[in-house]
């Protein structure tokens, strides 16, 4: 007997490979993208209070108090809001929902790993618009993005600011993709699990411009330094909310009811505390710390302007070869496109101690202008 054909999109990740190598071979872990900080006291504390007092089902769309916290900070009603068991469950519940077979879903590429799977999983085709690379890093062509539209697409899948690119749309960007969104009656899934990691004035969301067919998707791991928690949410039109709500039924019910308590009060001193500015500032000097400290060793390296991934270049190696002369781990761009990857190119994640970034330039200093 043999597996459905669409059991190919449950192949797995590098991401989990790449940790378990790096684990087995004491390698800094600049792969996969978990922080090295553990979560704030105040989460924890917040956590351990919803302990014995939400123990039960949470309703599919998710605890009231968790979505009341998130209208607030969104502007919106408690109804614009479904929470999801992580980001990643968000993305799938919305492109099930969404799209179908026959239908065309527009994504960015590079891409996050699970966006083209759960597309496959839908019936749907993905349709790719390579995002272009030059001296200042990626940018994206709007002529390029109108050109990859036809008459079967149904939804354009975002990512801002953007994983492994680091790239942060300008307004007028996003001002632009709104515009073609309505002259195409697209739908617009725009993953912002990033939205609290950027390093210039804070971009706008992409919902300001066409909040009538905008789902914002967002993520307490990313915000809190949680990923283990697997609290996400969705942001969109009312109308269709009740919808999403019926397809979480189907797929994991409800996100930890404690954990959805825990982060709706979190939220809210994360906000009043100044908690995401010292986050920021966190990571821009260890964003600093890699990027230049990669330049230093005669490595390309480009700038991100939000999350915290970067990208650099590394000809003549691959990520599996590097691991074991070097000890570090990284992730391939192979692993976010479809075909034809530019092999030099690598991720990085810098979600880490000062001291692993520092024990990585360490070890990629006698390695990288070696021969491969």
């Amino acid at each position: 007997m043999r597996l459905h054909p669409r059991t190919q999109a449950a192949r797995e990740s590098i991401f989990p490979k790449m940790s378990g190598l790096a684990a087995r071979l004491q390698a800094v872990n600049l792969g996969q993208g978990f922080p090295s900080n553990p979560p704030p006291p105040f989460l924890l504390e917040a956590v351990a209070r919803a302990l014995g007092r939400h123990d039960q089902y949470a309703p599919p769309a998710g605890l009231p108090a968790l979505r009341e916290a998130l209208a607030e900070e969104f502007g919106v009603e408690p109804d614009n809001v479904v929470v999801t068991s992580g980001a990643t469950e968000a993305i799938h519940v919305l492109v099930q929902s969404l799209v179908g077979p026959g239908d065309e879903l527009v994504v960015l590429e590079p891409f996050f790993d699970v966006y083209l799977p759960d597309a496959f999983l839908a019936g749907a085709e993905a349709r790719l618009v390579r995002l272009e690379l030059g001296e200042q890093g990626f940018r994206l062509d709007p002529l390029a993005l109108e050109g990859a539209i036809t008459p079967r697409t149904r939804a354009l899948l975002l990512n801002a600011p953007m994983n492994p690119t680091g790239l942060v749309f300008r307004e007028e960007e996003l001002r632009g993709i709104a515009d073609l969104a309505r002259r195409h009656d697209l739908f617009l899934i725009s993953d912002e699990v990033y939205d609290e990691l950027y390093f210039g004035e804070r971009p706008p969301r992409l919902r300001a411009f066409a909040p009538e067919r905008t789902f914002t998707v967002g993520s307490a791991g990313k915000r809190l330094e949680a990923t283990g928690y697997r609290v996400g949410w969705i942001v969109g039109p009312k109308e269709y909310m009740p919808i999403l709500a019926g397809m979480r039924q189907w797929t994991s019910f409800s996100a930890p009811s404690p954990l959805q308590a825990g982060v709706a009060e979190a939220l809210r001193v994360a906000r009043r505390e100044g908690f995401y500015e010292a986050l920021r500032e966190s990571y821009r000097k260890r964003r600093d710390l890699l990027l230049f400290g990669l330049r230093s060793l005669g490595l390309r390296a480009y700038e991100p302007q939000g999350t915290y991934f970067l990208m650099a270049e590394l000809p003549g190696w691959d990520a599996f070869r590097l691991l074991e002369a070097a000890r570090v781990a990284l992730i391939p761009a192979s692993a976010f496109y479809r075909e034809d990857p530019p092999f030099y190119l690598f991720r990085f994640a810098f979600c880490k101690s000062e001291e692993e970034l520092s024990l990585a330039l360490e070890r990629l200093a006698p390695v990288v202008n070696s021969p491969a």
